[in-house]
């Protein structure tokens, strides 16, 4: 009985010491850290990083953006914080007078996104995350569902032939911004995001009211210019010299074509000159985001 009293002496004055303990803020173990603070992002490219297709379907302004795209869902994890969105619905890469794009519709060009986010220090040594789209319109990506949207199978063929021949100019150009934006944003990753497969072309013709619109050979011909173009960013990426990382978006994609049973892709066939057209849907800035969000994991970008 004498032992039993004092093992609960012993026991009551343990429970007492660490309620003092635990009182005067003493902890036996580690202090638990403090989660880092949210990494500062910026973003910048063309319609697809402007958040077309999760919006409205018709230009609104010069730079015109949509919400709910995918830079908008990066920014509502808690480990982002979006500094600015610079990014414009048909942007080219750079404009130059001497030698002007066919392609240029007004829109400020990635080339004057950077310089003013530069100027405004948005961007800066202070960013850690930089994400873009850009390259698609200056291939010739327009000229490709122009002339494979139709049934002339021998024009899409010749023009989705002439985009991938001239696609080595692409690349410097590619590698002079990925450098551009490094430059402003010397501690930042960037992340280059590339382009989705359009079609699927296992489902057959696209038809509407009997006539054929887009054939399966221009399907694969659209999806074949695709994946140059993605291989050409990646090659940029790779060849720039900076903390770019390429994020390759097709195999989430799969399965999500315009003309699948669950298209992650617009395409509105009754309004085919529509902005939206062939841009992601509100799932498709998802997938985006997600894509994003796995490669670089901010939490573990390190703060300068």
């Amino acid at each position: 009985m004498a032992k039993n009293r004092v093992r609960r002496r012993i026991t009551a004055l343990a429970g007492s010491l660490a309620m003092v303990a635990l009182t005067l803020g003493f902890a036996t173990g580690p202090a638990a850290a403090a989660p880092p603070p949210p990494v500062n992002y910026v973003a910048l490219g063309d319609s697809y990083t402007a958040g077309t297709g999760a919006g409205g379907s018709v230009r609104t302004a010069v730079c015109w953006q949509s919400d709910g795209g995918y830079v908008d869902l990066v920014d509502a994890s808690q480990r982002v914080d979006l500094v600015a969105n610079a990014a414009c619905h048909g942007a080219i890469l750079a404009f130059d007078p001497l030698n002007p794009s066919p392609f240029y519709n007004g829109a400020p060009t990635v080339a004057e996104q950077i310089a003013a986010l530069a100027l405004s220090r948005d961007l800066s040594g202070e960013t850690d995350l930089v994400s873009i789209t850009a390259g698609a319109i200056d291939a010739g990506s327009l000229l490709a569902l122009q002339a494979c949207s139709t049934p002339n199978t021998q024009l899409c063929a010749a023009t989705v032939a002439g985009i991938i021949q001239n696609l080595g100019s692409l690349e410097a150009a590619l590698e002079l911004t990925y450098q551009s934006i490094q430059a402003a944003a010397p501690n930042a990753t960037i992340v280059v995001m590339g382009y989705p497969r359009l079609f699927d072309p296992s489902q057959g013709d696209i038809v509407i009211g009997g006539v054929t619109v887009v054939p399966v050979e221009n399907q694969i011909a659209v999806n074949t210019a695709v994946d140059a173009l993605n291989a050409t960013i990646a090659k940029a990426v790779a060849e720039s010299g900076t903390n770019a990382v390429f994020v390759d978006v097709t195999k989430r994609f799969l399965g999500h074509a315009v003309n699948s049973d669950n298209p992650w892709i617009v395409l509105d066939l009754t309004h085919p000159l529509a902005d939206s057209n062939f841009h992601p849907n509100d799932a498709g800035h998802q997938a985006y985001a997600s894509a994003l969000l796995s490669a670089v994991k901010p939490a573990k970008l390190v703060k300068q």
